[in-house]
């Protein structure tokens, strides 16, 4: 028999078989908890239309830095994937879509130059086949101190494949989870065409102890999704069980025909106001 869970926020117990059922939201305090890359894809994905990108592109370690490989061995037995981000064709609603989602429990949630590279080769395929993008973000980590200014390049990598993709006339939904910090919050998942967060994501460049230097009084709820949709940063506030249904309507705006390929025509304003679960910016 599997042991109870508790809610980090609230302290609540539940099954769990119940937390899984809820997608790891709390249903008493409404607490989004972390979810893997598998779990995302599993969410959003319709069964059995995932098509994995690169499988087999992996982290190497080319600074020589102590104990890197056996790291990264241990995070690949722990979450079940090789590197810590899955790319692919999937469809979301029967609409064909490129997707990209990170790991948060890899290298506790680091951007290495795998990231980069596999969100450069998802949209370079978008490009080619004439898709939307969406990628999950859930890196809080920043870029990976173990791989240099290798990491740190993905930066500028992945804003450069953005802006061919925005050239290219196609749309990229940014989905930013908790935490989405450091790089990862100052390049691709800040450059989506629309920008979604979950409720009470941690969405920024420096985390708190960083800003405890400053010795600055900020203000409630600063840097978390709230705060960010309050001052235009943000489209929408998703909540977790929406986020599918959101989506889809989002990518049917866009789009002609369900599982098409085709560019969708302009139809007008789009409006998600009053909704269950979303939250739309000013």
């Amino acid at each position: 028999m599997t042991e109870p869970v508790r809610c980090q926020s609230c302290g609540y117990e539940m099954e769990a078989e119940e937390f899984e059922r809820l997608l790891k939201v709390c249903p008493k305090c409404d607490h989004h908890h972390t979810m893997g890359a598998l779990e995302r894809l599993k969410m959003l994905a319709d069964e059995g239309s995932f098509v994995e990108y690169d499988p087999d592109l992996l982290s190497i370690n080319p600074l020589d830095f102590p104990y890197y490989e056996e790291k990264l061995a241990q995070d690949r037995k722990r979450t079940g994937l090789k590197s810590e981000m899955i790319t692919g064709e999937c469809t979301i609603g029967g609409y064909r879509t490129a997707i990209a989602i990170g790991e948060p429990r890899f290298r506790m949630g680091s951007m290495g130059s795998v990231v980069g590279e596999k969100i450069t080769r998802c949209i370079e395929r978008a490009i080619e086949r004439g898709l939307p993008v969406v990628i999950v973000s859930a890196f809080g980590g920043g870029a990976r101190m173990q791989e240099g200014t290798i990491a740190l390049m993905q930066m500028a990598k992945t804003s450069a494949a953005c802006m061919r993709l925005w050239e290219a006339g196609l749309l990229y939904i940014s989905v930013i989870t908790n935490p989405t910090m450091g790089g990862t919050a100052a390049s691709f998942a800040s450059l989506g065409h629309i920008i979604i967060a979950e409720p009470g994501a941690m969405i920024g460049f420096a985390g708190p102890r960083s800003r405890a230097s400053i010795r600055e009084e900020l203000p409630p709820n600063f840097q978390r999704s709230e705060f960010l949709l309050e001052h235009g940063m943000l489209d929408f506030i998703v909540h977790r069980h929406q986020m599918k249904r959101v989506l889809t309507e989002l990518l049917s705006f866009f789009w002609d025909g369900r599982g098409g390929d085709d560019r969708g025509t302009d139809q007008g304003h789009i409006d998600l106001s009053g909704q269950e679960g979303v939250e739309p910016g000013r």
